[in-house]
């Protein structure tokens, strides 16, 4: 029997990206999007290299993955994220109709959850807290060395 892979699996693939976005000096955050257990899309941030404020990992990854599939709708899709989508990237993922979000840390400052008002499509499922802990880790680092 083949076991599907686990959310720490597809996670840890959100990393490698966040670790490249870091390397690029973007903000390490990074984003895969999983279908019927395939990765379809993988990216990171880009908005410096882009010079584009829009240009976040997950609205990177409904780009890739609704080109990938030929539909904009990414309902039998799950994105997994290194840091909580900000609001913009959660009313994205209401158009996108995306099936699941799988998250690694929470962003208290900026994240979709702080709006009181629903953001998300009502069918999005929702997993917090998958490898926070690295997924943190990498953004605290960061900001770190951009204070000194």
């Amino acid at each position: 029997m083949i076991v599907p892979p686990t959310h720490e699996h597809f996670m840890k693939q959100a990393l490698i990206e966040a670790k490249k976005a870091f390397q690029a000096d973007e903000v390490p955050v990074g984003a895969v999007i999983v279908c019927d257990n395939k990765i379809i899309a993988r990216t990171h941030n880009l908005t410096e290299r882009l010079t584009d404020f829009t240009a976040h990992a997950e609205m990177q990854a409904f780009t890739s993955a609704s080109e990938y599939l030929g539909n904009k709708y990414l309902d039998k899709c799950s994105l997994y994220v290194t840091l909580e989508p900000c609001t913009m990237c959660a009313g994205a993922s209401f158009w996108t109709r995306i099936g699941k979000i799988i998250y690694g840390a929470s962003d208290d400052r900026r994240g979709f959850k702080r709006i009181t008002e629903p953001v998300l499509h009502p069918s999005t499922e929702v997993i917090g807290g998958v490898l926070e802990d690295e997924a943190r880790e990498l953004i605290k680092i960061f900001f770190q060395k951009k204070r000194k």
